[in-house]
């Protein structure tokens, strides 16, 4: 069931007719101790989205793996004239560079500028997770957007499940981690791979529970 909080409000506060383009931005990753922060970039057509598929959108912590795969698989299905999406992955090596907010800055900017080439018409809002606002003009940051705005929760699945997947295919080449399980937060069991075996290349070598077992 949907909650409640979850609504088209603040991107319809923003439209004059409906025919105006509203995108909604989110990241997922920054926490993890390995692999990239990856952004979404959604748009929604309101009036031709499936409303049962819609009724399933909420923020992607609130989603168990399995539905946030499923309701991924039916995004993807879309037509491009109900929806589109587009996502952007910066790696552990930049997020060292210039640090995990500019990392997750660069990435939503970079997931908006793959999508607006799709695009008709020129977004006249892009709505955006948090208090901090990547380099797009013009855009809103809605803090806990992902919890009341339906295109910011749709852009969470889509980073949540990309960034997921990402992290599968690192876990394959280093399975001791089992970063298949743990997604690359800082679990127990990761912690103790850490101390074992060391980073992997694909470690966030910035973040301090990482600098500790550099050897």
């Amino acid at each position: 069931m949907v909650d409640k909080k979850i609504s088209f409000n603040i991107e319809k506060s923003f439209m004059t007719n409906n025919s105006d383009i509203i995108l909604g931005v989110d990241e997922a990753g920054r926490g993890c101790l390995v692999g990239p922060v990856v952004a979404g970039c959604v748009w929604i057509n309101q009036e031709k989205f499936p409303s049962e598929l819609l009724a399933r959108i909420n923020d992607s912590k609130k989603i168990s793996e399995k539905n946030r795969e499923d309701i991924y698989k039916h995004l993807c299905e879309l037509d491009d004239d109900v929806f589109m999406f587009e996502y952007d992955a910066v790696s552990a090596g930049v997020i060292d560079e210039i640090n995990i907010l500019q990392a997750s800055l660069l990435a939503m900017k970079n997931a908006y500028q793959k999508l607006l080439p799709r695009l008709k018409n020129k977004p006249v809002m892009t709505l955006v997770d948090g208090n901090k606002a990547p380099l797009i003009t013009p855009c809103h940051t809605v803090v806990s957007g992902d919890a009341i705005s339906f295109s910011i929760a749709a852009a969470s699945i889509v980073a949540k499940v990309n960034k997921d997947h990402l992290l599968n295919e690192i876990g394959k080449k280093f399975p001791e981690f089992q970063f298949e399980k743990n997604k690359g937060y800082g679990t127990k069991a990761h912690i103790e791979a850490l101390k074992k075996y060391g980073p992997t290349p694909y470690h966030r070598l910035s973040y301090a529970p990482v600098k500790e077992y550099i050897k």
